[in-house]
């Protein structure tokens, strides 16, 4: 993968990062820096592993990496709250 490639993905696994914090209202709580990097993670395995089961190709695998860092995002405040909210 080129450079500019690498800087799109984060940039935009960032951005998908901070939208599914707002979905999970973690936005406040955990503090961007964190949120972004759980977005990028999240959207990373779910553009991985969600994206082959749903035709992930275009926006469909925006979706799967929005849904994948959703999921994370559950798990990380599972583990720092003690639930899922």
């Amino acid at each position: 993968m080129d450079p500019v490639g690498l800087i799109v993905w984060l940039i935009i696994g960032g951005i998908i990062g901070w939208l599914a914090s707002l979905v999970m209202k973690t936005d406040a709580q955990q503090g961007i820096l964190l949120n972004v990097v759980v977005g990028i993670i999240g959207s990373f395995l779910g553009g991985w592993l969600i994206a082959p089961l749903i035709g992930g190709s275009g926006i469909m695998g925006y979706v799967s990496a929005f849904i994948g860092a959703i999921i994370l995002l559950a798990i990380v405040n599972l583990f720092r709250r003690g639930r899922v909210r």
